[in-house]
């Protein structure tokens, strides 16, 4: 008797989207179904993981080297694989989501990278999803073309030779993609962002002298970057496509894959690129892994923990060395300033920080940083530039002075500066903002002069708990309880209400936002991702 044929991939509860015929063609569903059975499993397994160690970091209140992995990390003869010809160079790269005009600008930016984002910078709806991957697709076939309706402004290509080489972030392994079933159970979005991409645009990147390049996001263990190699070595196999084809840059954006870069590059070796060094989402992983670690591990204001902190520091001066040291690529982090188009004096201002910031990463041999918006390309060019001069990067910069200690990742309490009442306004203000337009399909938002994206959500949300919980005194007197932090935020709702009128007002998510936002800030049981409970309100 021969066995059945196994069930094929469900679209469930999603409107029908033009030309998705083009993305979800039975062949690719299919690549995605076989991702599915084979890595599911023990994504399942390495999420649970997750909840295992954080109970021992509660329990101990640090973190360390791994032991059982001392060897890798010992072993000087191992390298990453060679670095394809089309990453080289990473002086510069943009960030932002799939949309149609995005895509254009940001593959027109002169920057040399665009990380095409499916994750922080995109709310999964499934027209996001969907749609995010035709216009990849179009745009590696020069089809992509987009008119802004109230402009009339038109955009189009540059010719090929300008244009950014994509690396494209999937979602994270912790969130799934309830619009595609397998026998009723959810595919994860990193295996569907993954294999449409993979399916639809290995080869046609082969023949363009590219190929399939991919940022790991919230990766938390090197057992996590094993599962991910797995996958590449059976979707090259599955495509017929050679083997190190695929290249990977691995954020390095939480605290317990700081203490195992070397042992991340060692599972990725042959598909390796770089790592990254993320920002909010560090600090972010920081707060969620020692919220039981009492009054050293609390953060103060967002605004004030910059790259310059001593732990801080340290993380930044690890990922170098290691990178370096093993022949791969370190990019630095987000320069997120939005440029005033009414404020030169603001621009001025910003624009003087943002260069100290990239000179600082090019000078510590960073090979690459980010920026969020095109007129910061130029500014953060320049830093790279002045330090690389014709080198495509300085990985031959080994910064071999370096030297941290375990404890230095996590001696929080380095840092003199305190929480203050501002910063917790400032929080309750971005995290109400940024869910609101989150739910109607918005990742990256400009707010305050700043794009913000659910990593900053992620961070105000964890440092509302994180003061709630630790009864910190601010600057003024007040004491840090759920009491204030509804108060703030009431009448936060109040001035959007009076800043959009009534009508706007009504049209938006304003009072589901601020919902949301105090239950993960204030509940005592701790979401590990605010994108979960929104997840489940996110329409489409």
């Amino acid at each position: 008797m021969s066995a059945p044929a196994p069930s094929p991939l469900a679209i469930v509860d999603a409107e029908p989207l033009p030309r998705q015929e083009e993305v979800l063609t039975d062949a690719a569903l299919a690549f995605v179904a076989e991702l599915h059975r084979r890595f599911t499993p023990r994504r399942d397994e390495l999420v649970a993981r997750r909840a295992e160690r954080r109970a021992e970091i509660a329990r101990t209140s640090t973190l360390d080297f791994l032991p059982e992995t001392a060897a890798i990390r010992a072993d000087d003869s191992w390298v990453v694989a060679p670095c394809p010809p089309a990453l080289q160079d990473r002086r510069v790269e943009i960030t932002g989501p799939t949309d149609r005009k995005m895509t254009i600008n940001a593959l027109n930016s002169g920057a040399r990278i665009w990380l095409a984002d499916f994750e922080d910078a995109s709310a999964p709806t499934w027209e996001n999803v969907v749609l995010g991957q035709l216009n990849l697709i179009d745009a590696y076939r020069r089809s992509i073309d987009f008119t802004d309706a109230a402009s009339g402004k038109s955009y189009a290509l540059r010719p090929a030779d300008e244009l950014a080489t994509v690396v494209m972030r999937p979602r994270g392994w912790h969130l799934d993609e309830r619009h595609l079933r397998l026998d009723g159970q959810p595919v994860p979005g990193a295996l569907v962002d993954f294999g449409l991409y993979f399916f639809h645009n290995a080869r046609h990147l082969i023949d363009l002298g590219k190929g399939p390049y991919f940022y790991l996001p919230k990766t938390e263990s090197h057992l996590e970057a094993r599962l991910w190699n797995d996958v590449f070595v059976f979707a090259q196999d599955y495509l017929g496509v050679p083997q190190g084809t695929v290249r990977a840059t691995v954020l390095i954006e939480t605290i317990t894959a700081a203490y195992e870069m070397e042992e991340i590059l060692y599972e990725l070796r042959d598909h390796a690129s770089g790592l990254n060094a993320g920002r909010w989402d560090y600090l972010f992983s920081i707060v969620k892994n020692f919220r039981d670690g009492g009054p050293k591990f609390v953060l103060p204001d967002r605004n004030a923990v910059t790259m310059t902190a001593p732990f801080m520091r340290a993380y930044t001066e690890l990922l170098v060395r290691t990178c370096h040291k093993r022949g791969a690529h370190a990019i630095g982090g987000m320069a997120a300033f939005i440029p005033s188009r009414r404020d030169a004096e603001v621009n001025k201002v910003a624009f003087e920080k943002v260069r100290a910031d990239k000179d600082r990463e090019a000078t510590d041999g960073f090979d690459g940083s980010w920026v969020a918006h095109p007129d910061l390309v130029p500014i953060a060019m320049e830093s790279f530039d002045k330090v690389l001069g014709d080198k495509a990067n300085q990985k031959d910069r080994l910064r071999e002075d370096v030297r941290v200690e375990a404890a230095d990742l996590i001696a929080i309490d380095s840092l003199d500066a305190r929480p203050t009442y501002d910063g917790l306004v400032n929080a309750v203000q971005v995290g109400i903002r940024y869910i609101e337009a989150w739910l109607r399909g918005l990742g990256a938002v400009a707010i305050f002069n700043l794009m913000e994206d659910a990593a900053t959500a992620e961070i105000s949300r964890s440092q509302i708990w994180q003061w709630i919980n630790a009864g910190v005194e601010f600057d003024n007197g007040e004491k840090a309880t759920p009491e204030l932090a509804r108060r703030i935020a009431a009448e936060e709702l109040r001035d959007i209400e009076r800043e959009l009128g009534a009508e706007a007002f009504a049209a938006g998510h304003w009072q589901e936002a601020h919902d949301l936002l105090l239950e993960v800030s204030l509940d005592a049981d701790y979401a590990d991702f605010l994108t979960l409970p929104a997840y489940e309100r996110l329409r489409g």
